[in-house]
């Protein structure tokens, strides 16, 4: 039976560009755009289920860390 959804937690790479990790899963993802990030994730998403069993929703939780000064 396949799942509802899979969660993705999206950050910006050290190197640049953006990785998504699944939560629950040995699924990992990245590209240099969000844009990017977005079609790789469905491809790696593709190519982990079968089609009976592929997730109806992607979720991406997108963490940034911001510096503030005071």
């Amino acid at each position: 039976m396949a799942q509802t959804e899979i969660i993705f937690l999206v950050e910006e790479s050290p190197e640049g560009g953006w990785e998504a990790k699944a939560l629950g899963h040995s699924i990992y993802s990245e590209a240099d755009t969000l844009e990017e990030l977005k079609e790789a994730v469905r491809d790696t998403i593709r190519c982990h289920f079968e089609e009976e069993d592929l997730p109806r929703m992607i979720r991406l939780h997108v963490v940034r860390d911001e510096i503030l000064t005071v």
